[in-house]
Order: C-alpha cells, then sequence, then structure tokens
C-alpha cells in the first residue's frame, strides 16, 4: 500500500488510463488495439501507446509509464524486461463476452443525469473519484457527436451500484440537481415513457383525427348550404340520352357543375352553380315556353327541397369524391363530372 501511495497524480492518471485501454470495457470493443495485441503475444510497444491521444495529453516519456504501471497494485499490466513494451496479464484474460457477462455488467452499472453539455471526462472523474470504485464511465454522445448531459458508470457489484445510487453526494454535481438510477431502473423508465409517448400520441391523433372529421362535416354542411335551390331532378324515357345533351339545353342559361346520370338511366341530377329553377325557367322559356325536352323526349323536372334536397347533394359529393379518387388512382371507370 505504500508503494501506491508513492505515486504521483500524473503517475495515478496515467496507470488508470493505460488499465482503461485495456480493461475489460474497452478491449473487446478497441479495433485497433486487439490488431496490436495479436502481433506479438499480446505485447504492445510503449512507441505505439504514445499514439494514444488521452495518453498523449499526460505524458510523451515511456519511463513515466513504465513507473506508473510498476507502482500500481491492479496487476492488469506487466512490463516488459526491456521496459519497452507493455500487455495484459495472461492471468488476467478477458472475461467471455455472454449473456450472463452481459447481465452482470447491466446490473451494477448506474445511469446519471444532469452534468452540464461542457463537461469533461477528467472532470467527472474526480468527481467521482470518492465514491466508489467506478471501473467505466460512458459519456453518452447524440447524433452530432456532443455530450447528452448523462453518462452510464460501471461499478464493481451490484451491491455497489445500489449503495452508489443511495449516496447523497451524487445527487448534484456542481449546483445542478442529477437524476441517478440502477440501469436496471432506467430502462423501466424509459420503457415506461416510450409507453406513456406511444399512448398519447394515439390520443393525440384520434383527436386530430376527430377534429379534422368535425371540421370536415362542418365544411361539407357549409358546401351543402351554399348549393341550397340548385338541384333541378329529372326523369323519363332517357333511351339515347347523354349528359352532353343536358348541357346542350342549358349552357346558355346557367352553369352546369354536375350531372349524376349515366346512358340508359331512368332519372338522373343536375347541380347548378346558381338557382335550378331560374335556369328551368329560362331554358323552358327558350324552348318556346313550351314544355322543355330532349330529343323529343319527354321529360319530368324537380326543383329538389328539404330533406330530399339535401340526402342528393349528399350523394353528388360522395360521388363526385369517388370520381377524383378514381382518376388520382389512375382507374377506369364512369365519368360523372361535366
Amino acid at each position: 500500500m505504500a508503494e501506491e501511495q508513492e505515486m504521483s497524480p500524473l503517475e495515478k492518471k496515467v496507470a488508470e488510463q493505460i488499465e482503461y485501454y485495456f480493461g475489460d470495457h474497452n478491449l473487446p470493443r478497441d479495433k485497433f488495439l486487439k490488431e496490436q495485441i495479436q502481433l506479438d503475444d499480446g505485447w504492445v510497444t510503449l512507441e505505439t501507446m504514445l499514439k494514444f491521444n488521452r495518453l498523449k495529453s499526460l505524458t510523451l516519456d515511456a519511463a513515466v509509464i513504465v513507473e506508473s504501471l510498476q507502482k500500481s497494485k491492479t496487476g492488469l499490466l506487466e512490463v516488459s524486461e526491456d521496459r519497452t513494451k507493455i500487455r495484459r496479464s495472461p492471468s488476467k484474460p478477458l472475461p467471455e463476452y455472454n449473456e450472463e457477462y452481459k447481465d452482470a455488467l447491466k446490473h451494477k452499472s448506474v445511469y446519471m443525469k444532469g452534468f452540464p453539455l461542457n463537461t469533461t471526462l477528467d472532470e467527472i472523474k474526480d468527481w467521482l473519484a470518492d465514491k466508489g470504485h467506478v471501473e467505466n464511465i460512458h459519456m453518452r454522445k447524440g447524433p452530432q457527436k456532443t455530450f447528452k448531459g448523462s453518462i452510464f458508470a460501471v461499478l464493481e457489484s451490484e451491491d455497489a451500484a445500489k449503495a452508489f445510487v443511495a449516496r447523497d453526494d451524487v445527487k448534484q454535481f456542481k449546483g445542478n440537481d442529477m437524476i441517478v438510477l440502477v440501469k436496471d431502473d432506467y430502462f423501466a423508465k424509459k420503457a415506461e415513457e416510450r409507453k406513456q409517448g406511444r399512448a398519447e400520441a394515439k390520443a393525440k391523433a384520434r383527436s386530430e383525427k376527430e377534429e379534422k372529421q368535425k371540421q370536415a362535416e362542418k365544411e361539407e354542411m357549409k358546401s351543402l348550404e351554399e348549393q341550397r335551390g340548385c338541384v333541378l331532378k329529372f326523369s323519363g324515357e332517357l333511351d339515347n340520352v347523354s349528359r352532353e345533351d343536358f348541357h346542350g339545353i342549358f349552357a346558355e342559361h346557367a352553369q352546369i357543375k354536375w350531372i349524376d346520370f349515366a346512358r340508359g338511366a331512368t332519372e338522373g341530377t343536375i347541380l347548378f352553380r346558381s338557382d335550378a329553377k331560374a335556369a328551368l325557367q329560362k331554358a323552358q322559356e327558350a324552348a318556346g315556353g313550351s314544355e322543355l325536352k330532349i330529343k323529343d323526349k319527354v321529360v319530368q323536372w324537380e326543383v329538389l327541397e328539404g330533406d330530399v334536397e339535401l340526402e342528393t347533394l349528399k350523394k353528388i359529393i360522395e360521388n363526385q369524391q369517388e370520381s377524383l379518387n378514381k382518376r388520382k388512382g389512375g382507374k377506369a371507370g364512369v365519368e360523372m363530372t361535366c
């Protein structure tokens, strides 16, 4: 223990940094370092290690690295006899990264949120230094690779994680209130928030749909009211009569918006853009005031009113929408528009 106390602050940081590189949490996912240890029975030259940015920011002196590791009590790393290379001790192999290991890792991890976005890893490490043995700190990053203000920290055991969460001195960082949860509780909380979010999104979508439907119904009623008095019904023996024939009769007297009539039918309706009664009277006057016929066929004309008119207008609007949908979909169908 005396030797450990003799480590200078710099040596302590250097040892911790290199032990992090070769540790259980970093080495399995460090592609470059894994490639290096395959080259020489696990040995990596100090020259190579001094290319790592965080280590390089601490020291450029290989002798400092050697002294730091020789004073460290973890026993994780070995120094070669010529003091030019280091490796993870064969007596401390990497754990098998199986489901059991991942489950144990999750249970001894904690989630912390509340750090200012400009907080550095060194600041977090210094703050946590006297709060328990922290094996690893993962600073969570957003899409732009910037710090999100939260971390996952791995403690030495599940009991240590639970004890850490219960500490009063982890509830604030530089005056900021912290959220501190065991990782399992964090994931459960996030799952509940997502569930609640989905429920709220569904409720919002349902509310918006209902509101749109109400608005559509309101607009429809407004449209129906605006078209009151514009519907003319006709019936009779209408063989060989087409919509164009109705256009021919009324074209000079009123503008037709819609004709609902299929060739061979015995009745149909015309929706004018203006008063249907006036349009009928003008067409009758143009025909000499006599009975208004089509291709010499007797036709009964009726300007619709009341509930019958309203239902007919609704049907016309439905037919208009159906025809529009068919055109948008490129489907063949009877063209009902004018």
